[in-house]
């Protein structure tokens, strides 16, 4: 005969109980473990603005790699250690630490500090086409994350870049967007390095120099480079920010004067 639990012997009824024997209760969530929710949130918002979907432009750029292709100075053998050297010597230093300098501003309530990092960062792009590039992006990254995550500090910083107190580089919106949504700074920094890695594979492919299964072993093998530098990053002073890859300064430079061009830098 079938049985209920409530009609099993060791599932006592509500009433077979004795009052020295209390009903059994839930047991607690442990409290040493962060909600979940809240990780979630935070990553979720890296993804929406990783994602090579989200309107930020940075499909229209090629980190330099179109113009070391019209030189003849890349192939696809030497892709991944390019992408290692921009992401050491130029986006390391220069962009990922901006980032992490604005997040950190910003979540202390210092729109001052945040627009001194970002005129630094711009004065040390030394091509009209990475500085056009970084300010372009970053405008349309604060303009379209003031709609889309509708917090004070994106609307507010998005006001200083159109009155023009603060040129707007991409790195360092993206540094308030995902300090002002509550994204952690180690988090934010790594998230955005994978989106450069990630267009720069991009990039790679519409130049014909890898196909789709080598780019996601490129963007596979930058990994460990992206660690490394997130906590290069993390730990670089102010006074330190600042990209140290003349090379792709002088590939930037030539492409800014090619005859064709496939990418706005």
């Amino acid at each position: 005969m079938f049985l209920s639990p409530d009609d099993r012997p060791d599932h006592p009824s509500p009433e077979q109980l004795s009052p020295e024997q209390p009903q059994p209760q839930p047991r607690p969530q442990s409290q040493s473990q962060p909600p979940l929710l809240g990780g979630l949130s935070a990553l979720l918002v890296s993804l929406q603005l990783a994602d090579s979907a989200f309107p930020s432009g940075f499909y229209t750029l090629s980190h330099s790699l179109e113009g070391y292709a019209q030189a003849g100075a890349v192939t696809s053998d030497t892709l991944p250690a390019l992408l290692a050297d921009l992401l050491r010597h130029a986006v390391g230093p220069g962009d990922a630490t901006a980032l992490a300098l604005a997040h950190r501003a910003t979540t202390a309530g210092e729109p001052d500090t945040v627009a001194r990092v970002d005129r630094r960062l711009y004065a040390g792009k030394l091509s009209r086409e990475m500085r056009q590039a970084a300010t372009r992006t970053g405008r349309q990254l604060l303009d379209l994350a003031a709609e889309v995550f509708d917090r004070p500090p994106i609307a507010a910083y998005l006001r200083l870049v159109e009155e023009r107190r603060a040129p707007g580089c991409q790195a360092v919106a993206a540094g308030v967007v995902q300090a002002a949504a509550g994204v952690p700074v180690g988090q934010a920094v790594a998230s955005d390095l994978f989106a450069f890695s990630a267009s720069f594979a991009g990039a790679a492919l519409r130049l014909r120099l890898t196909d789709h299964r080598r780019a996601q072993v490129l963007l596979r093998g930058a990994a460990p480079v992206i660690e490394e530098t997130v906590r290069a990053a993390l730990a670089r002073p102010e006074a330190d920010l600042g990209s140290t890859a003349f090379a792709s300064d002088i590939m930037s430079g030539r492409h800014e004067r090619a005859e064709a061009r496939l990418f706005a830098s």
